[in-house]
């Protein structure tokens, strides 16, 4: 592993443990203070997370140099996109394990991030910031 990779995925990490912080802070905060159901609560959650997630990983993990408005529509478009199908996974994770089996919210809310995040490194470094297209 060279030293450029080696720093993105430290970086990766700290964002990823940022966002994940985040993430279930968000999802906590709307839950127990506004009461809002758990489906719910973790799309708000996500939307907040995934925007914070954009700036960070396009700034300081994978440096993208990319310009243009079209170019950075594109490229957050593809983000967004692989974000929405890794949200929807966080979605059905949380109904199954919470709604349905009846485990701890906030357990499974952070075993279901750490897949996340696993599964955004992969797309992010191998689809999305790969540089000017």
């Amino acid at each position: 592993m060279d030293k450029q990779t080696l720093k993105s995925l430290i970086l990766y990490g700290i964002f990823g443990v940022l966002t994940t912080i985040l993430n279930i802070f968000i999802y906590w905060l709307v839950t127990r203070i506004f009461y809002v159901p758990v489906v719910p609560a973790t799309i708000i959650a996500w939307v907040i997370a995934v925007l914070f997630a954009y700036y960070t990983n396009r700034k300081y993990v994978f440096h993208s140099n990319i310009n243009s408005i079209s170019g950075i529509i594109s490229e957050a478009g593809e983000f967004f996109i692989c974000r929405l199908a890794t949200g929807i996974l966080d979605v059905i994770i949380m109904y199954i394990f919470v709604d349905v089996l009846n485990f701890n919210d906030v357990i499974i809310k952070t075993i279901s991030n750490i897949l996340v995040i696993i599964l955004n490194y992969i797309a992010s470094k191998l689809f999305i910031f790969k540089g000017e297209k």
